[in-house]
C-alpha cells in the first residue's frame, strides 16, 4: 500500500482484535514467523515491513524512528483500524513508544521488547562499529533473504545504524513524556542486552503508568527467538488477551 512517500509491504491474517507486529532494525516482517505460527487465534494480525526494510521502499533515503511511527499511524488509518494491540522488538519497540505518545488513544496494549527511552553510550559505541565494510558473506546472504530491493537497500540500512551514533533527538523520551502513555504495557528485556542495560527498562517501568516488566535471565538483545520463542509467545499473548478484558 502507498503510505506517505513510499510503498509499504503489509501482510494480514486472521480475524479479531487488531494486533500489529513490528520487526527490529535491519530485519523484516517475515522475522515474526520465527516466533508466531499464523494465524493467531482471536487476532487480526497486521505485519508491515517498516520503511526501507524488507519489501518496503524508501525513495527519500531518509529514515527516523519517529517517521516509522508516523508511517504506522497512516497505515492504520488506511486499514480502517482505530485502536490496536502491538508487539515490537528493538526498532519496532522504539517505534511503538513514538506511536503511544503521539496518539495514546490508538494503543490499547503493547509489548515492548528490547526498547529504550534513549541511546546510552554503550549502544552508540556499537553503532559506530556498524559499517558496510567487513561484513561477512553469511551476513550478506541473511540480509539478501530479507530485503528484496538490492544491495543498495542493505547498505542503506547498515549505514543508518551507523549514523544513529550521532542521533540525540529521535529517541529522547523523558519520564513526563512516557507518563502520557495510556496503553497496558509489558516491557520485555534481557539482563545481558549489550545495547541497552536493564536499568533503562526499569526507567520505562517507573515512567509508564500501566507498565509491567519481565526481565529475561541471561537474555541478550531481542530475547524472543529460538528456544525462548515458546515462552515469549505464551507470555505476550496472555498479556494482550488479559488487557483486552480489563
Amino acid at each position: 500500500m502507498k503510505v506517505n512517500d513510499f510503498d509499504m509491504h503489509v501482510v494480514e491474517h486472521g480475524d479479531g482484535e487488531p494486533l500489529v507486529l513490528l520487526h527490529g532494525g535491519g530485519g523484516a516482517g517475515v522475522n515474526w514467523d520465527l516466533v508466531f505460527d499464523p494465524p493467531i487465534e482471536g487476532f487480526r494480525v497486521i505485519v508491515p515491513d517498516l520503511r526501507g526494510h524488507g519489501r518496503s521502499t524508501n525513495p527519500s533515503g531518509e529514515l527516523t524512528i519517529r517517521q516509522c511511527a508516523l508511517d504506522v499511524l497512516v497505515m492504520l488509518d488506511q486499514l480502517g483500524v482505530d485502536r490496536i494491540n502491538a508487539i515490537g522488538v528493538s526498532l519496532g519497540a522504539k517505534t511503538m513508544l513514538h506511536v503511544a505518545t503521539l496518539q495514546p488513544e490508538r494503543v490499547k496494549s503493547m509489548v515492548v521488547v528490547s526498547g529504550t527511552p534513549y541511546f546510552p553510550a554503550q549502544a552508540r559505541a556499537i553503532m559506530a562499529q556498524s559499517k558496510v565494510e567487513g561484513r561477512s558473506e553469511a551476513e550478506w546472504a541473511q540480509m539478501r533473504s530479507w530485503h528484496v530491493h538490492g544491495d543498495d537497500q542493505i547498505r542503506a540500512l547498515w549505514n543508518w545504524v551507523h549514523r544513529l551514533k550521532d542521533s540525540y533527538t529521535d529517541m529522547n523520551f523523558t519520564a513526563p513524556l512516557l507518563s502520557t502513555i495510556t496503553a497496558s504495557t509489558l516491557i520485555v528485556h534481557g539482563d545481558r542486552d549489550p545495547l541497552y542495560p536493564v536499568r533503562l527498562a526499569v526507567e520505562m517501568l517507573e515512567a509508564i503508568p500501566r507498565a509491567s516488566l519481565w526481565v529475561v535471565p541471561g537474555g541478550g538483545h531481542g530475547p524472543i527467538y529460538g528456544a525462548a520463542a515458546a515462552r515469549f509467545r505464551e507470555t505476550a499473548l496472555s498479556f494482550i488477551r488479559e488487557s483486552a478484558v480489563t
